[in-house]
């Protein structure tokens, strides 16, 4: 969404380019009339002449009024510098987001920006261990169907719950560091609490991935050999047998001696 206060002020100049330009036509085409109507005497063309100096004063007129109408209204506040910030940020997401590689590039960066606001705490190492295997789930996404849906599911809403957790953990993780003594003890405690949570929410993940991709192999892997093996060994026994078939001419039939 534009600036409404910029805005205000876009419409304002333009009304008074308009003005301005709608005047000196009509000074131009009133004065020619003036001139030329008296030298050349009353016909046709004076007619013309006049009509369109009348036509453009009446505009110039309505332009200025219409100037004056919009001068008169007091112009939006300002937009708030963090307000606006966040509006172009917002068009550079949407912009970025048009592009063919644009949605890829722009998880990639959310993935790294969440990772390094995480620097630091306990919960770094837990959340690299759950971007790894989600990116790992994320390539089999498309092989999971059928019976395995629902697990798909679960996982992503899983992988929210943990991120969560992993910014839970950080936050308490710092405020940790600022608390006083007697406040030490419950924070360390929760904080141990929420650790202990994540560490097992990651490798319960983890074997939900290590599963997936059990359920894709032996998605995949057909209970006899694989029609490409099959049917590239029925070509290599033909091309073996053609091969035979033309050694056992040649034998049979030796050429004649040249005289």
């Amino acid at each position: 969404m534009a600036d409404e206060r910029n805005r205000h002020f876009r419409r304002l100049r333009r009304l008074r380019r308009s003005a301005r330009r709608w005047s000196v036509l009509a000074g131009g085409l009133g004065g020619a009339a003036a001139v030329l109507t008296p030298y050349a005497g009353i016909g046709l063309p004076d007619a013309v002449w006049a009509g369109a100096a009348g036509s453009a004063i009446a505009v110039a007129a309505w332009r200025w009024a219409d100037l004056r109408a919009l001068a008169a209204v007091p112009a939006p506040p300002a937009l708030d510098p963090a307000e606006a910030a966040a509006r172009s940020r917002a068009r550079l997401v949407a912009a970025v987001e048009r592009l063919p590689v644009g949605p890829g590039v722009l998880s990639e960066v959310r993935r790294v920006r969440s990772r390094l606001a995480l620097r630091g705490t306990s919960a770094a190492r837990a959340w690299a261990r759950l971007d790894r295997a989600a990116l790992t789930l994320a390539g089999m996404t498309g092989r999971l169907t059928g019976l395995a849906e629902p697990a798909v599911q679960e996982a992503a809403e899983a992988d929210r719950s943990l991120r969560d957790l992993a910014n839970r953990v950080a936050s308490v993780e710092r405020a940790l560091k600022l608390a006083p003594a007697e406040a030490q003890g419950s924070l360390a405690a929760a904080h141990g609490t929420l650790a202990a949570q994540l560490e097992s929410g990651v490798a319960a993940y983890e074997r939900l991935v290590v599963a997936a991709a059990g359920y894709v192999a032996e998605d995949a892997r057909p209970s006899t050999e694989h029609p490409a093996a099959a049917r590239l060994t029925e070509a290599t026994d033909l091309l073996h047998g053609v091969a035979s078939a033309l050694a056992e001419l040649r034998t049979a039939h030796p050429p004649l001696p040249t005289p």
